[in-house]
């Protein structure tokens, strides 16, 4: 993998994570919103998203995306818009090299929270890419809202459905936009629906994981596949290079 990958993560002190309740959290986001159903799960995708503050440990996977492509021309104004605050990307390519870091820590407001921040670097360009993303529990409908870009200005509900084969398939739904006083349902013409799907092979020894966006008037805009290894860390908490500038409370 190229040196841009290469982190060293801040150790922080140890906090008990708090739900919105002020209780303790159930640990793993993905567990307490799948339920029972978190133990249909392949084995090594409960390892990897049963990630927690108790637990104790991160995830960080480095691998290759196989392609990275995206809509027709019409499609690239909503992806560069999505680029300013890392929340989509325009770039295409095949073979590109990728990292994925996930960490568990307590936000401000006291909710287990879980990062998805990927980096790409693709071909000819000298910047790495990143999308970022931030998880939490909604206690009160069992729901994951997915905090995307680099403020939390979204929250985007997910469907988590656990297939046969133990993969994890996401789907995302109801979008709402936050910032300051402002606070609506973000309209999906103006948005995207996304569908993401991972899952372990056995017979390579590594994830697969695929991901296409698509938008109600203009249809596909973005999406890839690839695979990936992944290594445990300890952690309790999030390095500062994978925490949004800006939380967001409102669920």
């Amino acid at each position: 993998m190229t040196a841009p990958f290469a982190r060293s993560p801040r150790p922080r002190p140890r906090r008990t994570p708090l739900s919105r309740t002020g209780g303790p959290t159930t640990g793993s986001v993905f567990r307490a919103a799948l339920g029972d159903d978190f133990d249909r799960l392949h084995p090594r995708l409960q390892e990897r998203f049963g990630v927690s503050v108790a637990d104790g440990r991160g995830c960080v996977g480095t691998g290759v995306m196989t392609e990275v492509r995206r809509g027709p021309w019409w499609t690239v104004p909503f992806l560069q818009i999505g680029r300013l605050r890392n929340i989509l990307i325009a770039d295409v390519g095949r073979d590109v090299p990728f990292r994925i870091e996930n960490w568990p820590y307590v936000d401000p407001f006291g909710r287990e929270t879980v990062t998805f921040v990927r980096e790409y670097r693709a071909p000819r360009r000298r910047a790495v890419s990143r999308f970022d993303a931030t998880m939490v529990l909604d206690p009160g409908r069992g729901t994951v809202v997915d905090y995307l870009g680099t403020h939390q200005h979204l929250a985007v509900d997910l469907d988590l459905r656990v297939e046969d084969d133990g993969s994890l398939h996401l789907t995302s739904h109801a979008q709402r936009f936050y910032e300051g006083r402002a606070a609506f349902r973000f309209p999906m013409l103006a948005s995207g629906t996304a569908s993401l799907r991972e899952r372990w092979d056995d017979d390579a020894g590594v994830f697969r994981i695929s991901l296409e966006v698509h938008n109600r008037l203009f249809g596909f805009l973005f999406g890839y596949e690839g695979w990936f290894t992944a290594e445990y860390p300890p952690a309790s908490d999030a390095p500062d290079h994978v925490r949004p500038l800006r939380h967001e409370e409102r669920l």
